[in-house]
């Protein structure tokens, strides 16, 4: 079905059409990552427990509560590609709104050119000279419509990918650095046969750390150079209007125009507050991400008693 889908597609969209498709099915990679990651870390954590060493079980299941918030950002992070698709979606369905307009106008253009060569002297001639021009004229407004949103649209979508993509990392790098002060705790001195090794002294040091982890998530702020957009004068007819203003892009600066009564809907990473406004065109429903910024203690399969 989607095979056919492609193939009805106007040529002037096919391409983008292919890009979406090819989007959707990378973060469904995204998505898989995401859950095998929570997989292979909730492994860890059976594992440390079935080794019946107290520091090696302490250290695995924290690990795990790390490795496992990893993955969810793996998840976050498809949801706000998930966005930015739809954002291409509308520069997509306004070029194939456009193909119709130029499919008329060339198929007057050839009627004429047919006519002239076989009937010169048609008064049919005149009739199709005048409709070219109609069509000239509708074709003109369309192909400004589509260079107006098509270059709107794609500020605006690859802002919220790569704000996206810098999100994740720098959370990612968050975690993984609150792992590496983990494995310190691990005394790895080699013993000798018949030797025991001495109780585990860090659980405190090690709650602490991921105390700090679940703070520094929640805490986390972007710092990133603002995308500037002059769209600020679009109308709901994708041509210059009056009645618009700036809005804040997701990245705190000035970007893509939207109306007054156009509502701020926030676009990457909600559960740090960021808002990206939505342009004239509507787009689908806003998803409710998870809070990316906490780490359930209470709740986590990992979670030994003394990490509640």
């Amino acid at each position: 079905m989607a095979s056919l889908r492609g193939i009805q597609q106007p040529e002037l969209s096919k391409k983008l059409f292919k890009l979406i498709k090819s989007e959707n099915h990378a973060i469904g990679s995204y998505e898989t990552a995401g859950r095998e990651r929570i997989a292979i870390a909730s492994q860890l954590s059976d594992w440390g427990e079935a080794t019946n060493d107290d520091s090696i079980s302490d250290i695995a299941d924290k690990l795990g509560v790390l490795l496992s918030e990893i993955g969810e950002q793996e998840d976050v992070f498809a949801q706000n590609l998930e966005d930015y698709r739809s954002v291409l979606k509308q520069i997509r369905n306004t070029e194939s709104s456009v193909q119709p307009s130029r499919d008329h106008k060339s198929k007057i253009a050839d009627e004429i050119a047919k006519l002239k060569h076989k009937e010169p002297q048609s008064t049919k001639i005149v009739t199709l000279e005048q409709e070219l021009v109609r069509a000239e004229a509708q074709n003109l407004v369309a192909e400004a419509q589509l260079t107006n949103i098509t270059r709107q649209k794609l500020k605006q979508a690859y802002d919220m990918h790569f704000a996206a993509t810098i999100e994740r990392a720098e959370k990612q790098v968050l975690l993984a650095r609150h792992g590496r002060r983990l494995l310190n705790l691990l005394d790895d001195t080699p013993i000798v046969p018949g030797d025991a090794r001495p109780a585990f002294e860090h659980a405190d040091q090690a709650r602490q750390i991921l105390n700090d982890a679940e703070e520094d998530l929640r805490e986390w702020q972007p710092n990133l150079e603002p995308i500037h957009s002059q769209a600020t004068g679009m109308g709901s007819n994708l041509m210059p209007g009056e009645g618009s203003t700036i809005a804040p892009s997701v990245t705190g600066g000035e970007s893509v125009m939207a109306h007054d009564d156009s509502p701020a809907q926030s676009r990457i990473a909600p559960s740090e507050g960021q808002h990206f406004q939505q342009a004239q065109l509507d787009a689908p429903p806003v998803p409710q991400h998870a809070q990316a910024g906490e780490i359930n203690f209470a709740d986590s399969q990992y979670a030994h008693s003394d990490a509640a």
